[in-house]
């Protein structure tokens, strides 16, 4: 059993990359001092997030406007986040980006250190407008790292619980759940504390750690972007739901030692294991729902209630 430092960031990135390696810079030398092995970053912090989610109510202008206004598409193998490699050395960094896949762009996340990749995530979940600017990921996978097997998320994927438990069932001791988390889009309150939005954040990250019974890390953009203004609220939550660390409404570093092995396990034996205690066999109206209206299928179309299941799930 290992203790480890995990250090998450509530900052600013906009589309300014010179300025965005500056930030990453800072934020690497404030982590390494802290005694941080693990780095989460922002959604979107090469390049920055869209200025608007826009949507149907968009007039052709404004969505010309808008288009015109994408943050760069960068490649997996190219040189922006070679740059971010060679920063890194033996720190692993989590980070948000606009990945090209020839024309096609996904809202994307990876996962790196001195030596290269670890793991690449494209958005499943879209919220609405983003599905103009980008194309939906289709997986969900973990992957090993130095501090541990870890699972990446993007954003609006935190409100949705198949999500976690997925990376969970495939053995993600921590989740990185990156974020350009806005206030809310109408009658935002003034005190950022009390906004329904923030709280809404806040809520999915206690209940994703404590349901998957995983190390939670959530990161946030900072300040305004276009039309949007973050809730920061960066923070890591412990197995059992407790915020071992957490930057507030500002922006800022969070920064917390854990054994997350020696943690998970003593919540897991403690009368409570989830993952072991699940019943997937009465839950086929969960997975059988029409993925494009949301609408139950009918009892022919569901998959066999007596499916086997994996006997690690």
């Amino acid at each position: 059993m290992t203790e480890i430092g995990i250090s998450v960031a509530a900052a600013e990135f906009g589309r300014d990359m010179e300025q965005a390696y500056a930030t990453i810079g800072d934020l690497i030398e404030r982590a390494s001092a802290a005694g941080s092995a693990l780095l989460v970053l922002p959604e979107a912090c090469l390049g920055g997030y869209l200025p608007s989610l826009g949507g149907d109510d968009e007039t052709e202008e404004e969505r010309g406007r808008r288009l015109r206004r994408l943050p760069p598409a960068l490649e997996l193998d190219g040189p922006e986040l070679r740059r971010v490699i060679e920063m890194a050395g033996d720190l692993v960094i989590t980070l948000g980006f606009c990945e090209a896949d020839g024309l096609t762009r996904y809202n994307a996340a990876v996962t790196l250190h001195g030596d290269g990749i670890l793991g690449s995530y494209r958005k499943v979940h879209q919220p609405l407008g983003e599905n103009l600017c980008y194309a939906a990921g289709d997986a969900y996978n973990a992957f090993d790292t130095p501090v541990g097997r870890m699972g990446m998320q993007i954003c609006y994927d935190k409100a949705f619980p198949e999500a976690a438990r997925t990376l969970a069932l495939d053995g993600a001791e921590i989740i990185t759940s990156l974020s350009a988390w806005p206030t809310a889009r109408t009658a935002p309150a003034e005190n950022m504390a009390s906004d329904r939005w923030k709280q809404r954040f806040d809520i999915y990250d206690r209940a994703r750690a404590t349901e998957n019974q995983v190390v939670w890390v959530a990161s946030n953009q900072a300040g305004t972007f276009g039309s949007l203004r973050f809730v920061c609220s960066a923070k890591i939550v412990g197995p059992g739901g407790d915020i071992l660390a957490d930057t507030g409404i500002r922006a800022g570093l969070a920064s917390a030692r854990l054994d997350v092995q020696e943690e998970i396990a003593a919540i897991r034996s403690g009368g409570m294991y989830n993952l072991r205690d699940r019943r997937p066999e009465v839950y086929g109206d969960v997975v059988a729902e029409n993925h494009v209206t949301g609408t139950l299928l009918s009892p022919e179309q569901r998959p066999s209630a007596t499916r086997k299941v994996p006997s690690h799930a």
